[in-house]
């Protein structure tokens, strides 16, 4: 598969902090990334690091497998790494032909995104009339225009209300559909979670995994049970192959689950084992529950 970006043991230092700790990756043709970072963890350098805004201390990146010049591939690339920055009293269409003479594009293409975005029927707007969520959306139409073969986007959701996110992710999904790789850097594991198919953890410079997000997310979860006399229970589980370890709560054990276990057997041999169970519940690990367990491991 064409890879789109390599970077290979990106370091970056602002004299004794370092922002980004010797990172290696690679972003492939066709995939959406996310990177999920808490605040502060070298996100925003890493990402001016590859678009050759920020000097990298050491290490290297090559675009396109290194067939192209940086200044050539800038053109191949579409991004937003910044809060919109159009003229208030002009409108969408007129905008986009301004961003067009500056990058030395075509405007063929104006239309074609202003309905992308869901924005064509408000082209003739003036920039300061629309809301936070269609200001984004027009920002992603600029970033679309020179046909981007990777669109990388920072936190394109910020500070919007429950619909714009969905607008946005639904924008996301199509622009993925297309063909178009996708870097998206977010702080909302739900959006990663639901548009990505890949998944980049950051805390602190380091990278703390890269790889499927299901791959992050592929475990046995736990289960949640209860019975009367709980210290036979807990004798019960203890040495079963598939309970890890056990935690005793208010009501009830939950048992880490080192494989896959049908509840339907659990209360079988329990009851064979003399146990009434009172409570079975199965509970798959979230990317959530994966990112707060990988990020305080570390």
């Amino acid at each position: 598969m064409e890879t789109i970006l390599e970077i290979n043991q990106l370091h970056k230092t602002y004299g004794t902090l370092t922002a980004v700790d010797h990172i290696s990756l690679k972003i492939e043709k066709g995939h959406v990334y996310g990177i999920l970072v808490p605040n502060g963890s070298g996100k925003s350098t890493t990402i001016g690091m590859v678009l050759n805004v920020v000097n990298p201390t050491s290490g290297d990146y090559k675009w396109f497998e290194g067939t192209t010049s940086n200044h050539d591939a800038l053109k191949r690339i579409g991004a937003i790494i910044e809060h919109p920055n159009f003229y208030p009293s002009m409108s969408a269409v007129q905008n986009l032909e301004l961003v067009c003479k500056i990058k030395n594009i075509n405007t063929s293409k104006i239309i074609e995104k202003l309905t992308v975005v869901d924005l064509l029927s408000r082209k003739h707007s003036p920039f300061k009339s629309y809301s936070l969520g269609m200001k984004q959306r027009l920002a992603i139409a600029s970033a679309l225009l020179n046909d981007p073969e990777i669109l990388i986007l920072d936190e394109p959701t910020n500070g919007l209300d429950p619909q714009g996110i969905r607008q946005i992710r639904d924008i996301i999904q199509k622009i993925a559909a297309s063909g178009t790789t996708i870097l998206l850097a977010s702080h909302l594991l739900d959006e990663v979670e639901k548009v990505c198919s890949h998944v980049l953890v950051l805390r602190q410079g380091k990278m703390l995994y890269s790889g499927p997000v299901d791959e992050m997310n592929r475990n046995h979860g736990s289960i949640f049970i209860d019975a009367a006399d709980r210290d036979a229970l807990h004798t019960f589980l203890k040495d079963k192959p598939y309970a890890g370890s056990i935690t005793r709560h208010d009501d009830g054990l939950e048992v880490k689950l080192y494989e896959d276990v049908d509840n339907a057997q659990i209360n079988k041999e329990a009851f064979e084992s003399g146990l009434v169970l009172n409570k079975l519940l199965h509970k798959k690990q979230s990317l959530e529950d994966q990112f707060i367990e990988l990020t305080n491991q570390n």
